[in-house]
Parts: C-alpha cells; structure tokens; sequence
C-alpha cells in the first residue's frame, strides 16, 4: 500500500517537473529580448498564428468586390423675385441648376454589374460612377431603390466581377469578429475590423419616415464614404451593408451601423425580378412589453411587442389580432422587440402566410396572418377616385383651394401613406404645380410626365396653408 503511495507521488512530481520544463522551453522560444539601434533592450514575444484572429482570406476575398461610387446630382432653384413687381404679379422666379457631387461605397453582388449600395449615396443623382479596386471606372444605372430600409441597386456594363457571397445574418453571434470594407474620406479599399456589439438595433427617427430597422452595431470603424460598404465576417461572406454611425462630429466614435445581409438580399431580389420592393405589411402600431404590461398580461418575460393599435382591413385585423395582445413569436421564431418584428415580416411577400403567436388574457394564441402589400402600384384608382403615387393618393385640386391660394392650376396630394412621398417629408394637402418643370392639372399629367424620366423627379408646389415648397427623389 505504502509502495503505490510512493509511486503516485514520484509520478505526480515528474510530471510537474516535464510541465514546467515545457513551459520555460516554450517561454524561452517565444520570448526574445532585442536591443533597438539607440543601445536599449526591450523584449518581445512570438506567438503561433494560431494565437491570431486570422483576417487575411476574409480581406483579400473580398476587398475586390467592395468598389467606390461617385455621385453627381443637380438641386434645381427657383431664384427670388427680383422686384417688387414680380412679386405681386405672381413672377415664381427662374430656375437654377447647381452641381453637386458625392461618395461612398458599394458592393458586387452579381459578376454581371450589379452592385448593391445605400439609398442616401446615390439619391437624387444625376450621374452615378463606380470605380473598381483595380481603378477601372464604369458609369452605373440605377435599377431601383428602398428608402425604407436605405438599400439602393445599381449596375454597370461589365461580365466576370468578384463578389461577395451573401451570409446568413440571423447566424451572427455577439461578440463575433467582422471588417468593414469601404472608402471612407475618399481612401479606397480601407479595411477596419471590430466585433459585433449587438443586433436588432434601430435609431430615432424624427421626421417619422416609414423605417424598417434591424441594424448590426459593431465597433469596427466606419467614416463617411463608408456607406454601402461591405460588412464581412471571417469567412469572407457579405453579412451587412454598412449605412450610419452614431456621432456628435461626424466622424467614427465607436459604434457603427450595417444593414443585415438578408434584408439586404430579399431587397436586391425584388429590385431585380420585379423593379420594386414586394413588402408584406401586418398592419400594427407596437411598443415594447415593460414591466408593467408583463405582469398585467402575466408574461413570464417583457420579451415580444404589445400592441397598441390593429389597422381595420388590415392582414392583422382580419387574422384576429386584437389591440392589446402580446406578439411574442413569428413561425415559432421568439420577437424580443419591434425591430424584430419588422425584420421578420420584412422577409415575407404579400399573400404570404405565418403563424403568429401572442399573449391574450394571460394565455398564448396562434393565428395564421395572410400578409398584404404596403401600397397600391401607380396609377391605381380607388373607390373615392384618388390615383395610387408612391404611396400617396393624388386627385385634381378643387377649385375653391386654388382661388383660395390664388393659383391657377395644381394636383392635391390628399393623403400620404409609406413611400418616396412620405419618405420625403410631404403632407396631406400639398398641391403639385410642376413636375420637372412641367405644369400640371390632373393626376394623369403627374403620371405621364414620371414615366419619361429615367433617374430623379422634381416637384414643385404649395403646401395647404399656400408656402411655396420643393420636393424630389429618384426613381
């Protein structure tokens, strides 16, 4: 017995003995200690690779995909009356054309041209011009555009193009490693890394356009002339499209902003096969589950979105959701807040079905909702005899309205629902004077005079209470 002691304990000092002796060999190695050119020693150390988050293959994937896009865009004017006299006499000014120019980024998506880029990059552009890693530059077509979500499409004439394959962005984990790939202040193909800080983020939006949020916050760097720029993770797939950062200067001061992969992808998709954005809308106003409305709705968690409000007609209101339930799961996927819900719903096409679970006097309930599109396609006319414009609803001015605000022609804009007319800041009872300088008196003018353009529209009218106001977006 006494001699198996023995033998465990002499195996047990070996052993720490080899252990120790390993790890000053390996300490001796690694560590060196090396005398810089002024006589001072310092020491250093040599690490495996292994020891290293490794970027290379991520990069050199996909820093060639990732191109800089120059914008040139036109601001038309109307100069001041320059006398007395014209103003009384109605003179509306001449119109004045200035050039501006702009940048950012953008990422190939396809190896037959098209590059997928932010909205606020290229809006309102009267020339678009990316150029390449390998400084070829090519003119680019807009195919389309989403305000909602701040994705843009454009393409140019060329075959055999890198890209960056598409992510999955709902298999992003916190703390994951990613780079951001752009041209920020005009410094192409700058590569920045960071991890992801969270997910689902959205940021306030004070003008009240129609948002659709989800954003991946990471702490790579991000500066202007990043903008639809490539997210990567290690692997070198296209995880987000890089869009905003968070900043008093506006410059990077630690968090930054990507649009997920795959809102991204179903975005590009639609713009694609059918020149729009196919959006299925629930048809809800939510606010997040607090405290309080856990413990009233007696939920085990203030995960999931309470609903304030259920739109009558709506694919919610004819599921059978009710103001005041608790959604807390989309086909057996958990919400946690709004901008979960968007993202998930965003994924779906009207006509689409998905079971929705929520919380109702104290027990859960599924129903199956039958998605709905946002808006009506141009030049539908409604039962009230209003025409379907980008989301808004346009009919002739009355008469009354025009001697009222003493103008002699215009079309109303009578109720603004999500789309560019909202998106750009617009409010019922706008009346349309001119559409790119062009005078109109019916909703079918508008219409006729948007179909001949190619890039951008220009509105100029009146807002209700008769001050001259101006208004665009592209097309």
């Amino acid at each position: 017995m006494k001699k198996g002691i023995i033998v465990v304990l002499l195996s047990a000092l070996v052993g720490g003995l080899t252990a120790y002796a390993v790890v000053r060999a390996s300490d001796v190695e690694s560590s060196q200690v090396l005398v810089s050119p002024d006589g001072a020693a310092y020491r250093t150390v040599n690490l495996a690779q292994t020891d290293y988050p490794d970027f290379t293959y991520a990069a050199e994937s996909a820093v060639d995909a990732v191109v800089y896009v120059k914008v040139t865009a036109v601001d038309v004017r109307r100069s001041a009356p320059s006398s007395i006299f014209d103003f009384f006499f109605g003179y509306e000014g001449t119109p004045e054309a200035r050039e501006r120019v702009g940048s950012g980024s953008g990422v190939i998506i396809r190896p037959d041209g098209y590059i997928v880029t932010n909205n606020h990059v290229v809006d309102g552009a009267s020339k678009i011009e990316v150029t390449l890693n390998n400084n070829k530059t090519f003119e680019a077509t807009l195919i389309g555009t989403d305000p909602a979500t701040d994705v843009a499409l454009i393409k140019i004439e060329a075959q055999g193009l890198p890209v960056v394959p598409f992510g999955d962005s709902d298999n992003l984990r916190l703390g994951e490693w990613v780079l951001a790939i752009g041209s920020p202040y005009d410094l192409r193909s700058t590569i920045t890394a960071g991890i992801v800080s969270a997910k689902g983020r959205s940021m306030p939006n004070y003008k009240e356009e129609f948002k659709i949020e989800s954003f991946i916050q990471t702490d790579a760097a991000v500066n202007p002339g990043n903008s639809g720029g490539a997210l990567v993770n290690k692997a070198g797939e296209l995880v987000g499209v890089n869009t905003a950062i968070i900043s008093q200067t506006g410059s990077y001061t630690g968090y930054s902003f990507a649009i997920p992969s795959n809102i991204v992808k179903k975005i590009c998709s639609d713009l694609i096969d059918y020149g729009s954005v196919k959006r299925a809308l629930l048809g809800v106003t939510m606010t997040p589950v607090t405290d309080e409305i856990a413990k009233e709705m007696k939920l085990s968690s203030v995960q999931g979105v309470y609903i304030r409000e259920v739109l009558k007609g709506s694919a919610a209101d004819e599921a059978g959701i009710r103001e005041g339930d608790v959604l807390v799961a989309i086909d057996s996927m958990k919400v946690i807040n709004a901008s979960d819900v968007q993202a998930k719903v965003n994924n779906f096409y009207p006509g689409d079905k998905a079971l929705m679970t929520v919380v109702r006097d104290g027990k859960e309930k599924t129903v199956e909702v039958t998605f709905k599109g946002t808006a009506a396609e141009n030049g539908t006319v409604d039962e009230e005899g209003g025409v379907a414009f980008y989301g808004a609803r346009l009919k002739e001015a009355p008469q009354e309205d025009l001697d009222r605000l003493g103008i002699k022609h215009g079309v109303e804009i009578v109720s603004v629902g999500p789309g560019k007319i909202m998106d750009a800041g617009v409010s019922d009872g706008f009346i349309i004077l001119y559409v790119n300088d062009q005078p109109v008196s019916k909703p079918q003018d508008v219409l006729d005079i948007v179909k001949k353009q190619k890039r951008s529209v220009f509105i100029e009218g009146v807002t209700s209470y008769g001050k001259p106001s101006y208004f665009g977006f592209g097309i």
